[in-house]
């Protein structure tokens, strides 16, 4: 039993090291951007709405920006 425990406690200290002396590999994270189409946009609102997700009026305002938005050049 007394073996076990050693086994276990040098586990844990070399794991422990090797973790700490990670910190993360200076890893680049990059941002990614999704494209939806104007029509994808517009049937996800309304189905939004459809489902009681968000009121009449928010649907309203919110339709209006995304049209005033990506038909803006």
């Amino acid at each position: 039993m007394k073996y076990l425990r050693v086994c276990v406690i040098v586990m844990v200290i070399i794991l422990g090291i090797g973790f700490a002396g990670c910190r993360g590999g200076k890893a680049k994270v990059e941002a990614t951007t999704t494209t939806t189409t104007l029509g994808q946009e517009l049937m996800d609102l309304q189905k939004a709405y459809e489902k009681g997700i968000i009121t009449e009026k928010e649907y309203k305002e919110v339709k209006e920006r995304i049209i005033k938005e990506r038909t803006k050049k």
